[in-house]
């Protein structure tokens, strides 16, 4: 039995996560800032009885040294999560996501743990892989402004259209958003201190995470809690450029075990892990299979035709790193836990404030 630290913890994937490690006789210690966007004022935070809760904020060394007293493991989830919102809410984004790992890290290495797995993302590739009709591997592929504004959204090469691909860890970061660039750092910032200081640091990218306790009023939250709540309050999911642009969607219960085994598997040390389904699904095929699932199938996505700043097109996981290191297996396809998303979203209320993030990102030019 070990103590682990769940730094934001009491967001969606940490409240699994937790749950994951207290199922496996650990101690768990959380430290969570409550932000407001996530944890909605008034909202009681109970994590119960078997979790030790310290409410304080990343950048807060005071608070981060009181939390790690007796630690022997961290988990960092703790970040400002949202493409779109990055693009103006710079400072803030930058701010919480790598100050406040940069003071984790300073905080550890004078306390040290044996280990710390740092919550990374897919958005740190931009565009996945692609292959060209010719066979070549293109592995810095990029839409033009242009192109956008024209509605033209799959990616080319002179005319001819390139075709998306698994994408695996070898694929250099192409940092497309301010939320991307953030998590790169945080990424980096706990494998290159971990090595120098002899810790072991793991980052887990993750894909498009989905499941029950995802806050259903956060604009910038997962696609399906978007969807989820404008379909709970009668609107029809609304999709930027044509609905084919294709993600890996990933159980939550999938990367809290993840998680836990990149803390425990020996080989995980000092490596980048993809955390992803395997599989790819368009947003509009996932919007229409919502829909059904909710009983408002006639509520027929809204295909907007327009492209938001920092957006890529493909990006699916490659998984054959996390299956040969943490033995990782997904244990539930997108069609087996949307039933159990509908039954937990079917007792929630949510505010629908899509309208009000698109015109944020449109008063700003971030919408083409």
């Amino acid at each position: 039995m070990a103590r682990y630290l769940v730094a934001g913890g009491a967001g969606f994937i940490g409240r699994h996560l937790c749950q994951e490690l207290l199922n496996h006789g650990h101690q768990v210690r959380v430290l969570d800032s409550l932000v407001e966007q996530v944890h909605l004022p008034g909202t009681p935070i109970d994590l119960g009885s078997d979790i030790e809760f310290i409410e304080g904020d990343l950048r807060d060394a005071a608070a981060v040294r009181r939390a790690l007293a007796g630690i022997e493991g961290v988990f960092n989830l703790a970040a400002e999560v949202g493409v779109g919102q990055s693009m103006y809410e710079i400072e803030r984004y930058v701010a919480a996501n790598d100050l406040g790992t940069a003071v984790l890290m300073q905080e550890i290495l004078a306390q040290p743990v044996r280990r710390v797995v740092v919550a990374s993302s897919m958005s740190i590739y931009g565009e996945g892989l692609y292959r060209h009709p010719d066979g070549r591997l293109i592995t810095s592929a990029a839409r033009r402004p242009d192109d956008l504004q024209a509605g033209q959204w799959e990616l080319s090469e002179a005319g001819q259209i390139l075709e998306p691909l698994p994408t695996d860890e070898s694929k250099q970061p192409d940092l497309a958003s301010v939320y991307a660039l953030s998590k790169y750092v945080q990424e980096r910032l706990t494998l290159m201190l971990s090595t120098a200081y002899g810790i072991e640091g793991v980052a887990l990218r993750l894909f498009n995470v989905f499941g029950p306790g995802q806050q259903l009023s956060n604009p910038y939250t997962g696609v399906l809690a978007i969807f989820s709540g404008r379909l709970l309050n009668d609107q029809p999911p609304s999709i930027f450029e044509d609905g084919q642009q294709r993600r890996d969607f990933v159980h939550v219960a999938d990367v809290a075990r993840a998680f836990r085994l990149a803390m425990e598997v020996p080989e995980a040390a000092g490596q980048a892990i993809n955390i992803g389904s395997g599989r790819s699904h368009s947003v509009l095929e996932v919007a229409r299979l919502l829909g059904e699932a909710m009983g408002q199938a006639e509520l027929e996505p809204q295909i907007l035709g327009r492209a938001r700043s920092g957006d890529i097109r493909h990006c699916f996981a490659d998984i054959g790193k996390a299956q040969e290191l943490l033995e990782y297996s997904p244990g539930r396809r997108l069609e087996d836990g949307l039933q159990e998303l509908i039954q937990w979203v079917s007792t929630q209320r949510a505010q629908d404030r899509f309208g009000e993030a698109q015109r944020e990102l449109e008063k700003r030019g971030l919408v083409v």
